[in-house]
């Protein structure tokens, strides 16, 4: 009766986590942008900006497919210069390094999130214990009742 038990686990178990990701979910993105001081600024279509102020930073991590902290970005390569724009605040946009020695403008949008896989794969691992706890709930609630109902027999 204890293997049934143990293998009605295992089952469910493995049931539960085949919905979790199999691999690192590649990042899809929404939009160009890059992250600076800890927020994410979205690359404008085609608006470029003449009057750039200091230099501010630049893109130390370039990927497509990942997230990563500090100066990120999806759309330029690691060495890509941030400027500050004349007469605007950083906390509105900034300048970014083109080819051809345009700077095209970014507006800040939020701050910036890195999605963690290894939370994910917590949130799957824990939903999976509480389905296995609920289905062994069950199970003995059903047998309590199935048990107390031959009684009366």
């Amino acid at each position: 009766m204890r293997k049934k038990h143990l293998l009605l686990i295992i089952v469910l178990f493995v049931l539960l986590t085949s919905f979790a990701p199999s691999k690192a979910m590649a990042t899809s993105w929404a939009y160009p942008f890059v992250v600076w001081d800890g927020y994410i600024y979205v690359i404008s279509e085609d608006e470029y900006v003449t009057e750039i102020g200091d230099k501010i930073g630049q893109v130390t991590r370039h990927s497509d497919m990942e997230q990563y902290s500090g100066n990120f970005s999806n759309a330029y390569k690691k060495g890509t210069i941030y400027y500050s724009i004349e007469g605007v605040s950083t906390d509105e946009a900034i300048a970014i390094e083109e080819s051809g020695g345009r700077n095209i403008k970014a507006y800040r949008e939020g701050e910036y999130e890195i999605r963690s896989v290894f939370g994910e794969i917590v949130k799957v691992f824990i939903f999976s214990i509480l389905g296995i706890l609920a289905v062994i709930l069950v199970y003995k609630i059903l047998r309590t009742i199935v048990a107390k109902g031959n009684h009366y027999h």
